[in-house]
């Protein structure tokens, strides 16, 4: 495909801000990924060129939280492990098959989510048993296989669901929960771009340079989140959820009507 001049001025901007978006609670994929697609570029090269700039902008946000002790390492490394392999998955399943089957399926997830967190005052743990190592271990491998498979297939919002999943099923800090969601979702960023690589499917200049856009977004999004916690966490989620929630929607609903 022909690059023009004008898809870069459309895309790098927008990159920016999906990049401290995602820095702070996720879901910075429904800021960029429309604009891919305003800028002309087909469905399927939107997801694997975003999927290059995205990366290399967590790569920033997540460094940042390492730096600042915002990592559970121990729970990280089961993390990792399952994420990697859900990334794989995942990346290999968007070569092959239609996504409707997972936007189906964010339409029944996505307001029983956005509920739970509007309901909740914060989303700091406050349970006075706290959960076993044992247990924090076999729900974050879980859910990080499942939804690494998620964020290598399509992407936006799988930050936002597994910091949801990690500070109110295995407990964790929220800034904790924060700093190990950019970790693993930066590791089922490298091995799901690396599949889109390897079949050649990835428009780099662009996604080279939107990424330097998304790198400093993502920069000061994550120092966003250390000055103000779980106040800000939660906004953005909220607002995160609300936005793809509405975005599937819409695009079922004109699958509907050109279909009949």
């Amino acid at each position: 495909m022909e690059l023009t001049l004008s898809m870069f001025l459309i895309v790098c901007p927008f990159a920016f801000l999906a990049g401290f978006v995602d820095a702070i609670g996720g879901g910075g994929g429904l800021i960029s990924i429309p604009a891919y697609l305003i800028a002309g570029l087909p469905a399927h090269e939107t997801i694997y060129t975003n999927r290059l700039s995205a990366c290399l902008g967590t790569i920033m946000a997540t460094i940042r939280y390492c730096k600042n002790h915002y990592i559970d390492y121990a729970l990280a490394t089961i993390g990792i492990a399952t994420a990697a392999i859900g990334g794989l998955l995942g990346a290999n399943l968007a070569i092959m098959v239609s996504e409707t089957i997972f936007k189906a399926l964010l339409i029944i997830l996505l307001p029983l989510v956005a509920m739970y967190v509007l309901l909740k005052k914060d989303l700091e743990p406050k349970n006075t048993k706290p959960i076993s190592r044992r247990k924090q271990y076999i729900i974050v491998s879980a859910a990080t296989l499942f939804i690494g498979m998620y964020a290598g297939f399509y992407g936006p919002c799988s930050g936002t669901f597994l910091i949801l999943v990690y500070s109110a099923c295995a407990k964790m800090d929220i800034l904790k929960a924060e700093g190990n969601a950019k970790l693993i979702n930066m590791v089922a960023d490298i091995c799901s771009l690396s599949v889109f690589l390897f079949n050649g499917v990835v428009l780099i200049p662009l996604g080279l340079t939107a990424a330097v856009f998304s790198i400093a977004g993502n920069y000061i999004g994550a120092g966003i989140v250390m000055k103000n916690g779980s106040k800000v966490i939660r906004i953005v989620i909220l607002s995160v959820l609300l936005l793809l929630f509405l975005k599937i929607i819409i695009e079922s609903a004109s699958y509907f009507i050109h279909l009949f």
